[in-house]
């Protein structure tokens, strides 16, 4: 990958890798996790377009947190990558699905891709664990942490039905595995961004200055309200269409199997029909 350093508006550099060759899309990655865990998706893009990948801040190769982040800065982070690039497409995961959708109100953008976004729609879902969460990771208490949110955010999985103390075991086993210890690496990052999600709970209406040819997807095996909030998104934007993507759960974007890769590639290349 091509590597670049650009400046933020608060003077923080952003490290941005690119790949592939054509028009230029950049993907904004998830809570827990920083921009390598892309590097499929990018790949597979990169047949047809220059992809460019940044971490968050927070994260290895980015400024570190202060405690004053905003929704600003992250969409001032973007705009520099944005200005840089000459990209005017954009990819977002989670919680980057919901910086994508705030930047498509704001920043220069001709085509706004989501999956599984991280977006409260009036209460949907609740952030009601929101100030336990932080509390536990303030203390260190990592598996606990990630066992209250994701019962509150997967009540329908099957770690969300077992005793509390058994299903922080497996948490627990989870953040000894490679891909947990760089959870844990990161944890400091997640309680921050999930509070920002939270305090943008409002209408769906809240999105429909978005102008930009929009793409709202969610995974037939995600949680039901990814689904729900992209239609209700997608209701009130002029371009926008929500799209069931088969046979996917929350991580088919960093798995990036062709069969998910190819409605994002038709879409960012304006030959996605309509269903």
């Amino acid at each position: 990958m091509r590597v670049d350093k650009v400046t933020s508006g608060d003077g923080a550099v952003v490290t941005v890798y690119s790949t592939g060759a054509g028009p230029g899309i950049v993907i904004l990655h998830g809570g827990g996790v920083g921009e390598r865990e892309y590097r499929r998706l990018a790949d597979a893009l990169a047949e047809r377009f220059t992809v460019h990948l940044y971490n968050r801040r927070g994260r290895p190769d980015s400024a570190p947190l202060t405690g004053t982040e905003t929704v600003e800065t992250d969409l001032a982070d973007l705009g520099a990558v944005l200005a840089h690039t000459g990209a005017r497409s954009v990819f977002g995961h989670s919680g980057g699905g919901f910086v994508a959708l705030r930047a498509g109100l704001t920043l220069p953008l001709e085509r706004v891709a989501v999956y599984d976004p991280a977006l409260s729609i009036d209460g949907r879902p609740s952030g009601g664990y929101v100030a336990e969460f932080e509390r536990l990771v303030g203390e260190g208490e990592y598996a606990r942490a990630m066992t209250v949110m994701a019962r509150a955010t997967y009540p329908d999985d099957f770690g969300a039905k077992l005793p509390f103390g058994m299903a922080v075991g497996v948490t627990g086993l989870f953040l000894r595995t490679p891909i947990g210890r760089r959870f844990v690496d990161l944890m400091p990052t997640i309680p921050p961004e999930v509070r920002r999600i939270f305090e943008h709970d409002g209408p769906a209406g809240d999105y429909a200055g978005i102008t930009a040819e929009l793409l709202l997807t969610a995974g037939a095996r995600s949680p039901r309200y990814f689904m729900d909030n992209c239609r209700a998104v997608a209701g009130v934007t002029p371009r926008g269409r929500a799209v069931l993507i088969p046979r996917s759960s929350h991580n088919a974007a960093n798995i990036a199997r062709p069969e998910f890769v190819r409605p994002f590639a038709e879409f960012f290349a304006g030959s996605l029909k309509a269903a």
